[in-house]
């Protein structure tokens, strides 16, 4: 490196043009994080479009970031062409080899801003890992599982494993809840009375349809009936929730109707 590239560096690096390129980024993130908790606060007001503004939300941030860092980086410090050329071409190996992950998870958001194999407050499984996509990132996405932890998962990930959406942008969701009966009952009735139990949960989404599945189970030698309720669950905040009362209430019924359930030791 010749005498005039370090020059230019040493003038890069004046106290004010650092000082305020520290600035114009802390302003920067803190506009971002302003209008993300807007967001929120929108989204808690209006339930029925809290999914379609997390969304909006997401990609506004996301270009915010993506126009916004260089912008600033260039208006601030304004590197020469010659000084880009000089110290971008040393530094673009070594660079490359330390953040290709980090630059492929970059890409792999601008990708998912595309394609939107999931969305923000969309239930998703990857991996071994469900729960409520909170936010998706320049890098990575956050989930929240049941459990409330966070998980942040590499945007690359998403490109190169399988994800599930279980409502994929809209606030209902079908839930599964499995329901064992003795093959001594009578099914018909037992049917009647899990349609009965969904239809009337405060939780239960009747726009779609409400269903019971019947099949013959072997465990331990012994045959049972299996009768899962197919049900859509208004907000997929509630699944738990859902899922909890259609198993009180029937588990009552099934006691108070005397109701024969197999037990598998």
């Amino acid at each position: 490196m010749d005498n005039k590239s370090l020059d230019q560096i040493l003038e890069l690096l004046q106290f004010d043009k650092i000082f305020t390129f520290i600035v114009l980024m802390g302003i920067l993130v803190f506009v971002v994080k302003i209008f993300q908790s807007w967001g929120k606060k929108l989204g808690q007001k209006w339930n029925s479009k809290r999914l379609l503004i997390l969304q909006v939300v997401t990609i506004v941030s996301f270009f915010l970031y993506l126009i916004g860092m260089p912008v600033i980086l260039y208006s601030t410090l304004r590197p020469p062409k010659e000084l880009l050329i000089a110290v971008g071409g040393s530094a673009a190996v070594a660079i490359g080899f330390a953040i290709k992950d980090v630059v492929g998870s970059f890409v792999a958001g601008i990708v998912l801003l595309f394609d939107r194999p999931l969305q923000v407050g969309d239930r998703v499984q990857i991996g071994d890992c469900y729960g409520e996509v909170k936010s998706i990132g320049l890098r990575a996405i956050r989930v929240i599982t049941l459990d409330d932890n966070v998980v942040t998962i590499p945007n690359i990930k998403l490109i190169n494993d399988p994800v599930s959406s279980g409502n994929f942008g809209a606030l209902d969701m079908l839930i599964e809840v499995p329901f064992y009966i003795s093959i001594e009952e009578d099914i018909e009735k037992v049917r009647d009375l899990l349609y009965e139990i969904v239809v009337t949960s405060k939780y239960a989404f009747l726009a779609k349809p409400v269903s019971v599945v019947t099949s013959e189970v072997q465990e331990e030698m012994r045959l049972a009936i299996k009768m899962t309720v197919k049900a859509y669950v208004l907000d997929v905040r509630y699944e738990k929730a859902f899922q909890t009362d259609l198993v009180n209430r029937a588990t009552k019924e099934f006691n108070r109707q005397k109701i024969l359930r197999p037990r598998f030791s």
